[in-house]
């Protein structure tokens, strides 16, 4: 699978659970800010390897937004181990090893406001309300 057929899947996957994108962009992160992502991880013995392979290339940050969009993105995204995700998630679909890890998503709201701001630019986060919605919650 080349990238582009990776991106559009992971994309169609929270678009279709009726998320809404509110920051995407393409970037190459040195080690230093691998390090900063997964800074967390510091102590483990996978952790230079884990940032290695963050900086090995381009990487697509995303925020999306939306009801639940952590908790039910995580499933979207399934389990760490790529062997023990569920077949219909991400991981399970599209992963194999456990420290190639093709996706990540914040594990709570703390943490998501942290990497959003490691990430994005304040301005670089759009705020507007999409047609789905309006349909879906109502509001105008």
């Amino acid at each position: 699978q080349n990238m582009q057929s990776i991106i559009s899947e992971i994309v169609s996957r929270f678009e279709r659970k009726g998320y809404k994108l509110v920051a995407i962009k393409l970037v190459v992160p040195s080690k230093q800010f691998a390090e900063k992502h997964y800074h967390d991880l510091k102590e483990r013995p996978f952790f230079s390897g884990l940032c290695d392979f963050l900086s090995s290339g381009p990487v697509l940050a995303m925020v999306w937004e939306g009801e639940g969009v952590i908790k039910y993105g995580r499933k979207l995204i399934g389990a760490t181990d790529p062997s023990k995700s569920e077949p219909g998630t991400i991981r399970g679909d599209l992963a194999v090893v456990v420290g190639r890890n093709i996706i990540h998503g914040s594990d709570g709201p703390e943490t998501a406001k942290d990497e959003i701001a490691l990430w994005f630019q304040p301005k670089e986060l759009v705020s507007y309300t999409s047609n789905e919605e309006k349909w879906i919650y109502g509001v105008n």
